[in-house]
């Protein structure tokens, strides 16, 4: 990720604490983080976060298949210390702007300045297997278009360095969190 996307760093639930790991790879703290695990994650961000920064909350797979109530970030005050902005989003709540954001996100991964990487399976029985961690025959892309009867598993999207605002945008400038300014 850090050579094919841009990225200063990166951080892995499997290679250590969280929390160890933003300090190393972000020792000033962060601004944006998008949320889509929750519990010991969010907990992390909300440590490493700046004053003033933000942090959208789109999801808590962490606690999807629990049994027990998920167990939530014990430091959440730390947020109103701070003064960060914590907003829940919802793709559903944005269905009106996709058409707007197709047509800029075509064009920006026609032109590079938007790619994603994909791992491409045939057949449905083999999806598993392009799964982090799977062994299985899987064929792995960047920038492509729509894969027809193959499953896909999206990795990473990111804007490239250069390519305009990032996707914090709808965090506390504007309605709109997919179509930067």
């Amino acid at each position: 990720m850090l050579d094919d996307f841009g990225y200063d760093a990166a951080v892995g639930y499997r290679r250590g604490r969280l929390g160890e790991q933003l300090a190393q790879a972000a020792p000033e703290g962060i601004d944006v983080y998008l949320d889509s695990v929750g519990g010991d994650h969010l907990q992390a961000a909300i440590t490493a976060i700046r004053p003033g920064g933000r942090i959208a909350l789109v999801g808590a797979i962490s606690g999807y298949n629990t049994t027990e109530p998920a167990r939530g970030p014990d430091n959440l005050f730390q947020s109103a210390a701070k003064e960060v902005t914590l907003r829940g989003m919802l793709v559903s709540s944005y269905f009106t702007l996709f058409p707007e954001w197709i047509g800029q996100a075509s064009g920006r991964l026609a032109d590079g300045t938007l790619r994603t990487e994909e791992t491409v399976t045939e057949g449905i029985e083999e999806a598993p297997g392009g799964l982090p961690g799977h062994d299985a025959r899987h064929e792995h892309r960047q920038g492509t278009g729509p894969p027809g009867d193959r499953a896909v598993m999206t990795g990473a999207c990111r804007q490239a360095p250069g390519g305009g605002p990032g996707s914090a945008r709808g965090l506390d400038e504007g309605p709109s969190p997919l179509v930067p300014a």
